[in-house]
């Protein structure tokens, strides 16, 4: 019987999964992995391999792949897409295989997001609704139809059910550019969402553009910081797997600083003058033709989303960057 840790990752392609993947291969544990990467092109999935990644060429769409994969690992490091609900269930039936024929609760380390503390403040207001993630009876009165948290209550379910020990990473804003041999490889974006999607229509329309006011605030994390939180809690598992919390005490936040839309905003502004590409640095609101255009009628940018890392710092993790890097 082999004694080697089987890890499978999704997202391997991704801003955070290749992240992740990179300092899996850098652990003082990685001569027990053995990784096996869901890759969606033929070319990447060979690009891939000459690091030594088992990698299978597929997607969420292919479910009965999906669930073999899921039910073969010991370890899955889900780095996605925080609401594939499909997906998560076709996992969590693969993790109860799993189960059912060792008798051992495999290790489901899933990405979610601090979305999931929103409101719908629309750049109007700030809140002073601050979660914590070591708080998990004020985690529970989140509303069942806030982003993401059909996917989490799914996942906290099969966790009390006691077939997965389910671990949420809950990311904020992530900014830098990722590095590392995937990257460089061309295998992987470097790139995160958020900022980049408002960069994109602040050019397009030749002014920096805010949500509303620009007013509510929203955690930030470094992409560096938050893939170390991973293998931070992997870690804690690997150390203490009862002191571990999982489940419904599961949720880690991956934040170190706050800003608010308006900050990046005017920013922003400033960048495009020095540019060249606008005349004015001082960003205008976003009209409704605008938000229907660039972001899909969504006023998610103007969303407040707070929270503190309390349970994420009591198992070791130390984020380095701060909001001052978000802006240089």
């Amino acid at each position: 019987m082999s004694s080697k840790i089987k890890v499978f990752i999704t997202g391997a392609t991704g801003y955070i999964g290749a992240s992740v993947l990179e300092r899996l291969q850098n652990h003082p544990d990685a001569k027990n992995f053995e990784i096996t990467a869901l890759i969606r092109s033929q070319q990447k999935a060979e690009g891939f391999k000459k690091f030594g990644i088992n990698a299978v060429v597929g997607s969420f769409n292919d479910a009965k792949l999906l669930e073999d994969l899921t039910a073969d690992a010991d370890i899955v490091f889900d780095t996605v897409d925080a609401d594939a609900l499909e997906a998560a269930r076709i996992m969590l039936r693969g993790f109860k295989r799993k189960f059912e024929a060792t008798g051992k609760a495999p290790i489901f380390i899933h990405t979610s997001g601090t979305g999931v503390l929103t409101d719908d403040a629309a750049g109007l207001r700030a809140t002073e609704v601050v979660w914590d993630d070591a708080n998990p009876d004020q985690i529970e009165q989140l509303p069942p139809t806030a982003p993401h948290r059909d996917v989490d209550l799914e996942i906290i379910e099969a966790d009390r059910q006691g077939y997965v020990r389910a671990y949420l990473i809950t990311p904020a804003t992530i900014y830098g550019l990722a590095s590392g041999k995937f990257v460089d490889a061309g295998l992987s974006n470097k790139h995160s969402i958020q900022v980049p999607a408002l960069i994109t229509a602040s050019l397009e329309r030749g002014q920096a553009g805010m949500v509303g006011k620009g007013v509510n605030i929203w955690p930030n994390v470094h992409i560096d910081d938050v893939a170390d939180l991973y293998i931070d809690v992997y870690n804690a598992i690997k150390a203490n797997p009862e002191g571990t919390g999982h489940g419904r005490e599961g949720f880690y936040f991956g934040l170190n600083g706050e800003h608010t839309l308006l900050e990046v905003s005017e920013e922003l502004g400033r960048v495009l003058v020095a540019l060249g590409k606008s005349s004015s640095p001082e960003p205008t609101t976003f009209t409704k033709e605008e938000i229907d255009k660039y972001f899909n009628g969504s006023n998610y940018l103007g969303s407040n989303s707070r929270g503190l890392a309390n349970r994420s710092k009591a198992i070791g993790w130390k984020p380095k960057k701060t909001t001052k890097r978000l802006f240089g």
